[in-house]
């Protein structure tokens, strides 16, 4: 199975790897030297040139629009008709339309195709992916994705996933923020954030917020969960986009969203720093 991926981060660079354990072909590509050396040790064979990766699957994984137009530019003119396009960025669903429409120009199939689970999830294949494209597309790729998802969730037509994938991101901001608030009330009762968390995760109170990252990645004080606090920010002004495009208010959300943008943490700091600020305080 030959399959190619452009953009070795955090996730494709797990993507890259995964698949490779398991005796694909994988070829990637890359502009960061450091992230190129990581994938050829883990099997991953490197073009010199984004071209240079065409395969009957060729996976995204970049972090913005801009980056995808370029890419595919360079891509789509050198793969086979038939061939799709799986890509796993997080983009607004119009541009997605709009790369669906240029692939198809091609031959080229393409599917927005954002994931769930983070940079753990992409290393070891255990991805929630959420299609949108043509059904006859996906089943293409089904033998790839099926190697690189553990749930492969068909949405819609193009563009589907990525409205998905915001709803997603827009909820786990907001339920962040929430929970933050919720347990800071709590504490400044006296009772502290330990003595919660089980309460609330064995009610229903909980989420993913409260089972996962606070543990694991916020009261641990760990915050090495690989996604940037400026990559959710990125998902939560797409989200308010698209509410705004198709005129959704957003009140509670937008609430949320406007604690994102307003917590003096850094882009590059990871994600769980914000709520972990309006935890203690530090973000109004």
């Amino acid at each position: 199975m030959r399959i190619g991926i452009v953009g070795l981060g955090n996730m494709g660079l797990g993507m890259a790897g995964w698949l490779a354990g398991t005796g694909a072909a994988v070829t990637g590509f890359d502009l960061h030297g450091p992230s190129v050396a990581a994938a050829l040790d883990k099997g991953v064979t490197i073009a010199g040139a984004v071209a240079g990766v065409a395969a009957p699957v060729v996976i995204l994984s970049l972090p913005q629009e801009r980056a995808v137009e370029a890419v595919l530019a360079a891509l789509l003119p050198a793969m086979e008709k038939g061939a799709v396009v799986v890509d796993t960025s997080t983009l607004d669903p119009l541009a997605a339309r709009r790369f669906h429409a240029l692939a198809a120009t091609m031959g080229v199939d393409y599917l927005d195709a954002p994931v769930s689970g983070g940079p753990a999830g992409a290393a070891a294949g255990t991805l929630a992916m959420m299609l949108g494209g043509e059904a006859a597309a996906i089943e293409r790729a089904r033998p790839v994705l099926e190697r690189m998802a553990a749930k492969i969730i068909p949405v819609g037509g193009p563009g589907a996933g990525q409205v998905a994938k915001l709803v997603n991101n827009l909820l786990v901001a907001t339920h962040l923020a929430v929970a933050a608030e919720a347990l800071r009330m709590g504490q400044a009762a006296g009772v502290e954030v330990a003595a919660l968390l089980p309460v609330v995760n064995a009610a229903s109170g909980r989420s993913a917020a409260t089972e996962v990252n606070f543990p694991r990645w916020i009261a641990s004080g760990a915050f090495d969960s690989g996604f940037s606090a400026g990559l959710m920010r990125k998902d939560v002004r797409l989200a308010l986009g698209l509410a705004k495009a198709v005129g959704a208010k957003l009140e509670a959300c937008g609430a949320a969203a406007a604690l994102w943008e307003e917590a003096d943490i850094a882009d590059a700091a990871d994600f769980n720093r914000v709520p972990a600020a309006i935890l203690a305080g530090e973000a109004a």
